[in-house]
């Protein structure tokens, strides 16, 4: 019986992390350290004519500068990951994908393709010599014309961001499912509409960080990076540059949020396991604030066209949607982001044909990846969207239409009638949306609030309620891997292959171990975010860390715990069956003398004369698993926002807000709900002030926190949580991905809260974030009309 799942037990990693005490890697120095800085383009898209390094190169403290004339024939470019451009051979007969190979050198050769890019780097004996040094360093451009409007980009003619490429268009899908024409015919109504969700940063805390060291005798090459996939940066790493990949171990240390941003792989880690091999010396490289905002990847930048055909009722029978990914100047992660949109687009609706066309256009802007959400904030900002202005159409409640076309429990499992990414069908495991529907609405007291705007208009106060909702895939494969181990001491070890950035795998993944070893938190110790560790890992992303690398761990303890007990009772001389274990001893049920402590067992188990492993098992107490999942599990929210807006000053103030979430079986309700709080902290910023802008030129006007704006503390308040439990039937725990849901329907419910709000003024919400000008800029057109 669970004793520790299901408890909001303390964080294990808060002690380091409230004391100081953790380890980032801007924490790790080694002896003789030196330190890297980055020169980096000014330019949008621009030729290299010359680049002056001598001055640099003369300052005393410089080891050397590097541009990109120094790589050729040395180290390969980055190019699109192999795992994201995979697709199973019939999700490519249905959707007929284009996916044009892009890259990107470590260090630009011939042109930049955007503001930020590297172009040049300086080892120095300190920072401040480096960046003294690259001060010096003097580049010589040509400016071409540069392209940042995605649509712009795909015209004939538009100035090739990817010179080896005949037009912008980097990829392309189609995905019909049913005929759209034909239910457009049957409809009554019909409406369109365009959405945008922009370009937005992820800004964690911790920015991007790297440090390498190598060991010439052994040819090993260490690095520490604040990435979310150590494994993926061994992998590229060694590609590119043309080494053994067992010679190098990537190390995740501690590390300050990560969100999607910081995973794959990145032109600093390649370049500092260079230079650490090039000049046989440990070297740091740590992004400043500036560089993070022009060079750390961006995400979102979808436009959204789409038409629905619904009848008198609200019934919506079809939906059709073209859609641009402006990806930046290279698409990293191929068809993830956009095929996602895909996948989750109807969410908890029963829209029984969906018609969907997507274009991947590059542009001279910072690279675009997934980030918390990785595609279905952007979808469900434009199905909610659509909902509510399907409802005000026909005069209806908008909580009305979104009931009316959601899915019935009695209908579950619910086929999408598509593939997922990864090949399974789409179809939901578990849930019953209609009831998440309904909590959400009594919590936030719904009725009461409908039932009092007029009377508050009257006053002047414009109070608005906007409903979300959202389906989640979580917990995609390909795989994780857990051991799990005794050692002497009797202490249980669990390492696994996913690293976390603040997602509490210690205590998590401890809590998995001890419930089925029988032993409390206390005695089970968590390491990951080491290659050293295993020998195969994916990493931490797309919700899928429970799942997965919580599937392997349970596995892998229930391996370990059937050797304890056949080596327990080869020495007590008992059948393994009628033996148990609980706080770290093994007794016999039905004689609890006769027994063992871990520790005794492990002595027993280990090679030698007084082994006493039975025949054809191997000696020690460790087992590792590798969890396969058969497809993802299904993960859903409702989201209720209310808000009230000042029709003078135009700022939007969230007066409360509601999540109901089923995230399957809750390994630990504290850590559950934090992960849902976060996520709607960075959806208000996405609502209400986030947006990356670049001028026409492709010069980024964001570049610092006094023109990017973030919510802090004083703009969030604490949502109100219900829970759901719906295990999943996909992996032996019953747990769902939990990690985005926060950020994926906060945007739609405050942008329907504000379009409700305002309703006397009737005004659209096409695009984010509704800031005080884009609220000004609402009313003000009303006016005019």
């Amino acid at each position: 019986m669970a004793t520790l799942m299901g408890q909001s037990l303390r964080r294990k990693e808060d002690y380091r992390m409230v004391t100081g005490t953790g380890k980032f890697v801007a924490d790790i120095k080694v002896t003789g350290m030196v330190e890297a800085t980055f020169v980096r383009s000014t330019h949008a898209h621009a030729k290299i004519k010359h680049i002056d390094v001598e001055a640099a190169k003369a300052m005393d403290g410089v080891y050397a500068v590097y541009t990109g004339a120094d790589l050729i024939g040395k180290v390969k470019p980055l190019t699109q990951i192999e795992s994201h451009c995979r697709l199973p051979k019939h999700i490519e007969d249905q959707i007929q994908p284009i996916m044009l190979h892009n890259e990107e050198p470590v260090l630009a050769q011939g042109k930049v393709m955007y503001v930020g890019q590297s172009v040049a780097v300086v080892v120095a004996k300190n920072r401040y010599v480096a960046e003294d040094a690259a001060a010096l360093i003097k580049v010589e451009y040509e400016p071409l014309p540069a392209v940042v409007d995605p649509f712009k980009a795909l015209e004939e003619g538009a100035p090739l961001v990817q010179d080896h490429l005949e037009s912008n268009l980097q990829s392309y899908f189609h995905l019909p499912v049913g005929d759209y024409e034909e239910v457009r015919k049957k409809a009554d109504h019909v409406l369109k509409g365009r959405f945008t969700s922009p370009r937005v940063s992820s800004n964690p805390i911790e920015t991007r960080g790297v440090v390498a060291t190598y060991d010439s005798r052994s040819d090993h090459l260490h690095i520490w990076s604040s990435t979310q996939m150590p494994f993926e940066v061994r992998h590229y790493v060694a590609k590119i540059l043309g080494l053994i990949e067992q010679n190098i171990r990537v190390t995740a240390p501690d590390v300050g949020g990560g969100f999607g941003p910081k995973g794959g792989l990145y032109t600093e880690e390649v370049m500092l396991a260079y230079l650490a091999r090039e000049l046989n010396l440990p070297i740091r490289w740590i992004e400043d604030r500036v560089e993070s905002m022009s060079a750390a990847r961006h995400s979102r930048d979808q436009i959204h066209d789409i038409e629905v055909a619904f009848t008198n009722d609200g019934t919506i029978l079809g939906l059709r949607d073209e859609f641009v990914l402006d990806v930046g100047a290279i698409n990293y992660f191929a068809l993830t982001c956009a095929y996602n949109s895909a996948a989750h687009f109807r969410g908890a609706y029963k829209i029984p044909v969906f018609d969907l066309t997507c274009r991947i256009a590059l542009t001279h802007k910072t690279p675009n990846v997934p980030y918390r959400g990785a595609g279905r904030p952007e979808v469900v900002l434009a199905m909610d969207r659509m909902v509510d202005m399907v409802a005000r159409h026909l005069g209806m409640d908008p909580a009305e239409v979104m009931l009316k076309n959601i899915i019935p429990a009695e209908e579950m499992p619910y086929s999408q009638g598509m593939y997922y990414k990864d090949g399974g069908e789409l179809i939901y495991d578990s849930g019953d949306y209609p009831e998440a529907l309904r909590m959400a609405l009594d919590m936030a007291r719904y009725e009461e609030i409908r039932a009092k705007q007029e009377e508050w208009r009257k006053e002047g106060r414009y109070v608005g309620i906007g409903v979300s909702s959202n389906v989640e895939g979580t917990g995609v494969g390909p795989f994780e891997g857990a051991k799990a181990a005794i050692d002497a001491s009797g202490q249980v070890m669990i390492h696994t292959g996913s690293s976390p950035q603040g997602q509490s795998h210690e205590t998590v993944f401890g809590q998995v171990a001890g419930d089925v070893l029988g032993v409390g938190l206390e005695k089970v110790t968590v390491k990951c975010g080491d290659t050293s560790l295993l020998g195969f890992g994916a990493g931490t992303y797309a919700s899928r860390s429970a799942v997965n690398a919580g599937s392997a761990t349970h596995l892998a303890a229930e391996k370990l715990r059937a050797k304890v007990l056949e080596v327990a009772g080869n020495v007590l001389g008992v059948a393994p069956d009628v033996l148990t274990m609980k706080d770290g001893v093994v007794y016999a049920a039905n004689d609890p003398d006769k027994k063992l402590t871990f520790a005794e067992v492990y002595e027993a188990s280990l090679p030698g004369m007084r082994c006493k492993v039975p025949d054809g098992m191997e000696p020690g107490l460790e087992a590792t698993h590798y969890f396969v999942p058969p497809t993802v599990t299904y993960s859903s929210s409702v989201h209720v926002a209310v808000v009230e807006v000042d029709v003078e000053t135009c700022f939007v103030k969230l007066k409360d807000y509601c999540i109901v979430h089923d995230s399957g079986r809750v390994i630990n309700p504290m850590i559950v709900e934090g992960q849902v709080q976060g996520g709607f902290a960075q959806g208000v910023g996405t609502a209400l002030y986030e947006e990356v802008v670049y001028n026409d030129n492709g010069q980024l006007l964001t570049g610092t926190y006094m023109d990017y704006l973030m919510p802090t503390a004083m703009e969030v308040p604490k949502a109100v949580q219900g829970e759901q439990e719906y295990y999943s039937t996909r992996n032996p725990i019953g747990v769902k991905g939990v990690g985005e849901s926060g950020a994926i329907s906060s945007p739609a419910a405050i942008a329907n809260a504000v379009v409700d709000a305002l309703a006397p003024f009737g005004i659209k919400i096409d695009r984010l974030p509704v800031s005080p000008n884009r609220v000004f800029q609402l009313l003000q057109e009303s006016q005019n009309t």
